[in-house]
């Protein structure tokens, strides 16, 4: 019975001495991570001395070099060392302590002698670059892991340890030097690769030395695919739509491709409104027969980005004859359905807008809204078609007819308030400025904020310019350009807003005025002349309604068109800076943000 009682209480002492190791380990941990460095080491020493346990051993050194009491430390680790001589973390903790105290010879001494004898034993050789990445001496940790490879005799471990080093330090050759030795093993790492070089590079030189790397790699093994695909994506990058053309042509040559790679690369160019790129890239997939399974999808896209790089600007009558055959043989071919109704909707735009065939356009979405099969929303789109049509043939009233129909029936939503909006501004072109500005008033608060922010600028551009007699009659002129412009005559609306000054010397619609003359400017691709109107009215009307968004347009044109990083950075800063309410400004940070660098996301 008295040795049962003694078994029990023996048990129970380690039960109880355990518990109160675990206390202390979890309070030590506490006090280290809170900062409170002498109350952890004195626990981590005494976890230390009764477990010999090299994590306690790192810690508690750690904490005594934290309270600079260097004395203890040397004591510590030189016993350390005496009991075992060949433990490399050891003779790496002493080299601590040297620099700590500012003797970086005889630190460099150490660190030098631990990776000397570093042994053949990837384990072992990571456990030590660990220790030296742990306080941050990232270059020591590299070496460690160059010279293990060197010791193993492979360059295949430590890829990601590397990598991971290579960014935070953001040594861009040596990330693209350890990326581009890896890629061929491990092609999975093609989209890290490119969103890591995405938000490490800052200037057009980082994607140069990328380009120059990977040619050199392609030259001596043309075979590596994975090579073609970082430098094709390079190139999209950089918006060298050509160069990335060219190399997937050739790729899609080399490999014989279906066709899928070069079409969503397409697709890309498109996107990115390169469209002459984007034609040929059509052009090319045409090629591949009509059994291609991207043949149709190809040809299809080929005419729509004819008829965006058309609508994009300056325009030849043969061009857009060329556009509406291509549609017609569409319609001819497959019919009118809801398949092929994007075909008719271009094809009715063109003959609206560019040909001035009205009344073919008018006759033509007649029948389209009778098409069985269609969507809710197409249809109610088709309709707000018609009614703009129905304008540019002069029956107002039967276009708020239908504007109203579409209202009713998508009533609260989007659509539904568009139809609203442009029954508003065919009063506003009318020139019953109260009705347009009262429907406008309502459509303030619509939840789609492009909807919103056209209604609030309507109705501010009639409660300011009806101040006096003059102002209503300087507005109807003011309404008759842009109705004109709408028409899709841009001469005959820029001859009626250069009149207003004349007629009316002291208007209030200057602001007005430039705003409209810059998107007439922009309409004919006279990027020059646009940034002209822009920043008068920016300069000198900076308190107008449109004064934000003549900032995100200018710093748009600077950004994409003229390649001027510096002022597209400067325009957006102001933006944020001078409109922090406006509905650009989140963007506008954004793009800002991606000029300057920063990763995006954090």
């Amino acid at each position: 019975m008295k040795k049962l009682v003694l078994v029990f209480t023996f048990c129970l002492l380690q039960l109880f001495c355990a518990a109160q190791d675990h206390t202390d380990d979890a309070l030590a941990y506490q006090y280290y991570q809170q900062g409170q460095f002498q109350e952890a080491s004195l626990l981590f020493e005494k976890l230390y001395k009764k477990s010999n346990n090299e994590t306690y051993f790192e810690l508690y050194f750690s904490s005594l070099l934290k309270i600079r009491k260097f004395e203890e430390a040397e004591k510590l680790v030189r016993k350390a060392l005496k009991q075992n001589p060949k433990n490399l973390n050891y003779g790496i903790a002493l080299g601590r302590l040297f620099q700590e105290k500012g003797q970086t010879q005889e630190a460099n001494k150490q660190y030098m002698e631990a990776l000397s004898n570093l042994p053949a034993d990837e384990f072992k050789i990571r456990e030590i670059a660990t220790q030296f990445y742990n306080f941050q001496a990232y270059d020591l940790a590299i070496t460690a892991f160059l010279q293990g490879r060197k010791l193993l005799k492979s360059n295949k471990p430590f890829t990601f340890e590397l990598l991971s080093i290579y960014r935070y330090k953001k040594d861009k050759q040596m990330l693209i030097q350890e990326y581009l030795e890896a890629l061929p093993e491990m092609p999975q790492l093609l989209p890290q690769a490119e969103s890591v070089f995405a938000t490490v590079f800052e200037e057009s030189s980082d994607y140069q030395l990328l380009q120059s790397a990977l040619l050199k790699k392609i030259q001596k093994e043309p075979q590596t695919e994975i090579y073609t695909k970082l430098l094709i994506w390079q190139y999209l990058q950089q918006q060298e739509y050509e160069m990335a053309l060219r190399q997937l042509i050739a790729q899609d040559k080399r490999i014989k491709d279906d066709g899928g790679i070069l079409y969503q690369a397409a697709n890309t160019f498109l996107t990115n409104q390169a469209y002459p790129v984007a034609i040929k890239a059509y052009e090319y997939l045409l090629l591949k027969g009509k059994e291609n399974e991207y043949y149709l999808p190809a040809k299809l896209e080929l005419i729509n980005t004819r008829y965006e790089l058309l609508i994009a600007g300056k325009y030849e009558k043969n061009a857009i004859a060329e556009l509406v055959a291509a549609y017609q043989s569409i319609l001819d071919e497959y019919g009118k359905t809801p398949q092929t109704i994007f075909a008719l909707k271009k094809w009715v735009n063109l003959q609206a807008y560019y040909l001035n065939h009205l009344d073919t356009a008018e006759k033509a979405l007649e029948e389209a809204i009778k098409i069985p099969g269609l969507p809710l929303t197409e249809l109610g789109q088709l309709k707000l078609d018609l009614g703009d049509l129905y304008i540019l043939t002069q029956q107002p009233w039967e276009a708020i007819l239908i504007y109203e129909q579409v209202a009713k029936q998508f009533e609260n939503l989007a659509i539904g308030n568009e139809a609203r909006y442009r029954s508003a501004r065919l009063s506003y072109y009318q020139g019953n400025f109260a009705y347009a500005k009262s429907q406008a008033d309502i459509l303030k608060a619509s939840t789609s904020q492009l909807i919103a922010n056209d209604a609030l600028n309507l109705s501010l551009l009639i409660s300011d310019n009806l101040q006096s007699p003059t102002d209503s009659s300087a507005l109807k002129m003011y309404a008759d350009a842009e109705m004109l412009e709408f028409r899709n005559l841009s001469p005959q609306a820029m001859a009626k807003l250069d009149s207003i000054d004349i007629a009316f010397p002291n208007n209030s619609l200057q602001d007005d005025i430039l705003m409209a003359k810059s998107k007439i400017f922009l309409k004919d691709s006279d990027i020059s002349q646009a940034i002209t109107m822009l920043k008068l009215l920016t300069e000198k009307h900076n308190s107008s309604i449109w004064a934000d968004d003549a900032l995100f347009i200018l710093g748009g044109l600077y950004e994409n068109n003229l390649k001027d990083t510096e002022q597209a950075k400067a325009v957006y800063q102001k933006l944020i800076n001078d409109y922090p309410g406006s509905m650009y400004t989140t963007e506008a940070r954004k793009r800002f943000r991606k000029l300057r660098g920063d990763i995006i996301g954090t």
